[in-house]
């Protein structure tokens, strides 16, 4: 008999309703996994293994089996209720203010297959009576991803430095670039559907100073990044180190304000250069360069998402340096 079976006293063969079934399921794991949520991020301060990979892994698979525990389910029906509390679980986060809609939104690619996973293996077990035990496969939700996040908590590892590089031709001298590179005017609005959502970007940039020593203040929508200059080699290379990082996003959310704690220091910027090469036609290439850690693990897949901002962070700048250094003075007006 199932864990449920005992304490109802009915036998196994007892039908029972689907929605019935799911509510019952959802209604154990959401609030279990909410909680192990809250532990990772509020009070262990992760963002890892335990919360990205073992929490919709082990929600999924322990929905999945709770939802088949009485009678057999399809593979189909039992990945979807899989699916569905870690939608729940989403919900949850953002409806008490844990959270907001675009790291949530960057998560789901992650965490959405890996609970369908957890449904299907739910639903292979299930298939495979020599290998059930539900007291043992209930517990998982309730020991593995807990345990995976006290883990993390307990060998914290440095988070690695990464590297992004992007290049632009500009048709006009290093010397003009380089005036533009060190200070620049305000950047239009974006365009960019990233920026749109929230994600920061950058504004202006202010010089206060000259040579080494001098501090560059890269001015973005959430605050100012404090550069203080390393290498001035003008017209050549511009390197910089980073004292001060702003926000790296302003979350979406019903909320007049929400400030969850992977906001500050799990993407943090360690410095950048603009190197600038002559072309043999008399132009420059700039190529803008940011070396920076984030704390989010698996560190392979939100790279992915980083690598990308930051790449569209340098397109926005570098695109806009070379439209003020290709830009032709006016005419002066005609007598």
């Amino acid at each position: 008999m199932s864990t449920l079976n005992r304490l109802r006293g009915r036998p196994s063969h007892d039908s029972f309703p689907k929605l019935g079934s799911a509510a019952v399921s959802l209604l154990i794991t959401v609030p279990i996994g909410l909680g192990t949520a809250i532990l990772g991020t509020q009070i262990l301060m992760n963002y890892g293994w335990g919360l990205f990979v073992a929490l919709p892994f082990a929600m999924g698979f322990t929905a999945a089996h709770i939802y088949g525990a009485r009678q057999p389910r399809s593979a189909g029906a039992q990945i979807g209720v899989a699916c569905l509390s870690v939608l729940l679980l989403a919900i949850g986060l953002m409806a008490l203010a844990f959270e907001g809609l675009i790291c949530i939104a960057m998560a789901a690619p992650l965490a959405l297959p890996l609970a369908a996973l957890g449904g299907f293996c739910a639903h292979v077990v299930q298939k495979n009576r020599r290998l059930q035990n539900d007291a043992a496969f209930v517990a998982i939700l309730l020991l593995f991803a807990p345990g995976i996040e006290w883990l993390e908590h307990a060998v914290a590892t440095p988070s690695p430095v990464f590297e992004v590089r992007s290049s632009l031709d500009i048709e006009a001298p290093p010397e003009e670039v380089w005036n533009k590179v060190i200070a620049f005017t305000e950047i239009p609005a974006p365009k960019e559907w990233m920026f749109r959502a929230g994600v920061a970007y950058p504004i202006r940039a202010e010089m206060l100073g000259r040579g080494v020593g001098a501090e560059r203040h890269c001015v973005f929508s959430t605050g100012a990044f404090v550069e203080p200059i390393q290498i001035w080699d003008a017209p050549r290379l511009l390197k910089f180190s980073v004292t001060s990082n702003p926000a790296p996003m302003q979350e979406w959310t019903p909320y007049p304000h929400v400030d969850p704690p992977h906001l500050h220091g799990f993407l943090v910027s360690e410095g950048g250069q603009f190197l600038l090469t002559p072309l043999p036609n008399g132009g420059t290439r700039l190529q803008g360069t940011t070396w920076y850690r984030h704390g989010l693990w698996p560190s392979t897949y939100w790279k992915l998402w980083s690598d990308e901002i930051i790449h569209r962070i340098h397109l926005r700048v570098l695109t806009h340096i070379r439209d003020e250094a290709e830009a032709k003075p006016a005419s002066p007006p005609e007598r």
